[in-house]
């Protein structure tokens, strides 16, 4: 094999630019600059390796193009090393460092301002190969006639390969020589070699991560040529100082480095680190990644972390027909109160999808977009709202199902008619004014609700109810002799205040007063049933009664077949000493469960009555929305009552399902103790079940049911509804 004591070699040091930013998701200055300062370990290592300068090196090249080469590579300092060099034994070279860039070192003694784009990387990969050799032996090579091609693949046989430190001393941790030798693939003790495979290892030891330099160099020994690897490992992991992250949990951060503490920093698993908190960002929506690193001496980590706050959010409104600019009704500070996003804070894609959701179930708007903008050259973002409002009110008209009128032509048929108002003052505020009609039934209702109380942080609505209504007496009294038939008058008026209290719960309190009696068919008073038993609790033709009201509601997702929860407990203050005074807690219980494509759904609900109360309002059990199989109350009326209820629905062909159902109800003893004992004087057994099947379709409405049950008594009926259960 001939010798190669004619060739010098000299290394030089070259940046390696990021590459090119990939263009901005967003669409301004801020997505754009946080690209360009990304910063890949690994893609900048890949650069190294990829570059088509090291691919394509070799002696040949190098021998007939000397003198353009060492002019064109190296500044005029490094020329005269290079000259000056003799009859080095140094192969190839390659090394990566981290540098800072100038931004980043004139705010280093600004440590108490936040640093959010910093417009050039600061982390450069520098990396050298390069073979010359002195002019006048090139010129002679040239006159020897060598061939090009077969010096490219010309093999040198290293009779050694080891691993030093960049002094040639022994490493003092033989865990970073193992990661270096086993990071060769071609250089082996005993074997041929190219450069190109000599300069291929040299990439494979600077892609391990654990070396920041590594420099080949070839000697001669009298048992041959041996190939030393000098090599610079990474500084020790002591310590971690990021800054900007606001929103980035320190757990997260502690979890993500706490594995390389005291370890030698390997850059892979930097960056690994590094994607593993931009993919926190990404995951939430965040407008933020790790924009810099440092590594300082003493094995202190520095990551900058830029993160896009809000600067300012604006609404616009839009025209429903045009699309045009145009000006609101609703008051701009009524939808800013709504937004969880606020001035200030990290603008996130999913925080603003939850406020566009929040928005749009004010009832009021009938689309909301949000539009990011760059705030000029701030780093921040200003957020604006595209909103198209919805027509304010209006009449509308319709009709339904009394589900306590069972018998009779059409005697369950009830008309509405309605007028509206949703945004009164422009504030959200919202008015009813109702009249449902039957043949018995009749509600009359005035809503007055504010959904957020203005002043109140706690996002507390306030609704004002007065209301006048008719419902038959069946419930409770059953069927009256002879054409005769009993309604209960209610007239009521009061007060409801209710907030979030969190997540999925909700809380409400009230305060009503309610003047209620029962009438005949002509609508007189009465105080007694055709049994003779009393059907007010005073003795008088009217009850007043002043309740106190709570209520806590648990609801899952939404959806009906979701899990929910809900108590209410009623109070009677006998503010006057005629006025009733009991205690009522009712609690309802729901839980869905798929099973395969069909869903089982289970209820359960219960009640009890303590003090001093009307006959008409005990538990009424029986009925389309309690025990199916029976008619409306026709299981028992008591103080207390329990009904349980399973259904397995499964889909059947588009909006069809089917169900199979049971359903089981008892007034758990309590019938007798009611006044007059209305249940047991009309022969109710107070306790059954019902079971059968049926379909539900999806319409507009909501779903329409119709079914088939049977009951313990062995009787047949059929129910029909409209909307989910109770």
């Amino acid at each position: 094999m001939p010798r190669n004591d004619d060739v010098r070699f000299t290394s030089s040091s070259l940046k390696i630019p990021l590459n090119p930013p990939k263009p901005s998701p967003f669409n301004f200055p801020f997505g754009s600059q946080i690209a360009k300062t990304r910063n890949s370990l690994a893609q900048l290592v890949d650069s190294v390796k990829t570059r088509s300068d090291f691919k394509q090196f070799n002696f040949s090249r190098f021998w007939n193009r000397l003198a353009e080469s060492t002019h064109s590579a190296f500044p005029s300092r490094d020329r005269r090393s290079a000259s000056s060099i003799g009859r080095s034994s140094l192969l190839c070279s390659a090394s990566l460092s981290l540098t800072r860039s100038a931004e980043s070192a004139q705010s280093e003694d600004k440590k108490n301002e936040r640093l959010l784009f910093i417009p050039k990387s600061a982390l450069l990969c520098s990396a050298s190969l390069a073979l010359t050799r002195a002019s006048d032996e090139s010129s002679s090579s040239s006159q020897k006639g060598l061939n090009p091609s077969r010096s490219d693949e010309e093999r040198v046989l290293i009779s050694e390969v080891l691993v030093r430190n960049k002094d040639g001393e022994e490493l003092e941790r033989k865990d970073l020589e193992m990661e270096a030798l086993q990071a060769l693939k071609a250089s082996r003790d005993n074997s041929a070699l190219t450069v190109r495979e000599v300069q291929e290892d040299v990439h494979r030891i600077i892609y391990s991560g654990y070396f920041q330099s590594c420099i080949p160099v070839a000697m001669d020994t009298r048992d041959g040529i041996r190939l030393v690897f000098q090599v610079e490992p990474n500084q020790e992991f002591q310590g971690l100082v990021c800054d900007g992250a606001n929103v980035l949990p320190a757990r997260f951060l502690e979890d993500a480095f706490r594995d390389g503490y005291g370890k030698v920093i390997n850059l892979r698993r930097l960056d690994e680190a590094i994607t593993s908190i931009n993919n926190w960002y990404s995951e939430r929506g965040f407008f933020a990644l790790v924009s810099d690193v440092e590594i300082f001496s003493g094995g202190i980590l520095r990551l900058q972390v830029s993160e896009a706050e809000v600067n300012n959010i604006s609404i616009r409104f839009l025209d429903r027909k045009t699309g045009e600019p145009t000006t609101g009704k609703t008051k701009p500070e009524t939808i800013l109160r709504q937004l969880t996003t606020k001035k200030g804070q990290v603008y996130s894609i999913l925080q603003a999808k939850r406020d566009v959701d929040t928005v749009l179930t004010m009832g009021i708007m009938e689309d909301v977009s949000i539009i990011p903008q760059p705030a000029g050259d701030t780093g921040k973002v200003d957020m604006v709202m595209n909103v198209v409002e919805r027509p304010n009110g209006g009449f509308s008209a319709g009709g339904g199902i009394s589900s306590g009128i069972t018998s009779g032509p059409l005697s369950g048929l009830i008309g509405s008619f309605a007028y509206s108002h949703r945004n009164v003052f422009g504030r959200s505020q919202k008015l009813n004014i109702s009249l449902e009609r039957g043949q018995i039934d009749s509600i009359f209702r005035i809503n007055y609700t504010d959904p957020w109380i203005e002043g109140d942080d706690k996002r507390t609505s306030r609704t004002i109810m007065v209301q006048n209504s008719r419902t038959p007496g069946t419930l409770v009294h059953g069927c009256q002799p002879a054409g005769r038939s009993l309604t209960i008058g209610r007239v009521t008026a009061g007060i409801e205040f209710s907030q979030p209290i969190r997540p999925k719960w909700s809380g409400t309190s009230g305060l009503f007063f309610q003047h209620a009696g029962v009438y005949d068919e002509k609508g007189f008073p009465v105080i007694k049933d055709h049994l003779s038993s009393p059907l007010t609790a005073s003795g008088k033709i009217h009850d007043d009664m002043l309740l106190a009201k709570f209520e806590s509601v648990y609801t899952g997702s939404g959806d009906h077949g979701s899990s929910m929860f809900a108590v209410s407990m009623e109070q009677g203050l006998p503010v006057l000493s005629e006025w009733l005074s009991f205690n009522r807690v009712n609690a309802r219980a729901r839980k869905g469960v798929e099973i395969g494509p069909a869903r089982l759904l289970l209820s359960l609900s219960g009640g009890h009555v303590v003090g001093n109360f009307p006959p008409h309002e005990a538990f009424a059990i029986g009925g389309t929305n309690s025990v199916r199989g029976y008619e409306e109350g026709d299981v028992g009326s008591g103080r207390s009552y329990a009904v349980g209820s399973g259904e397995m629905s499964f889909p059947m062909l588009g909006p069809v399902e089917g169900v199979f159902f049971a359903d089981y109800g008892t007034d758990l003893g309590s019938g007798p103790t009611v006044l007059g004992d209305p249940a047991g004087a009309r022969l109710k057994p107070g306790s059954g079940y019902g079971y059968g099947f049926g379909i539900r379709v999806d319409s507009p409405l909501g779903p329409l049911r119709l079914e088939y049950a049977f009951n313990d008594k062995h009787a047949k009926r059929f129910h029909f509804g409209v909307g989910h259960r109770n």
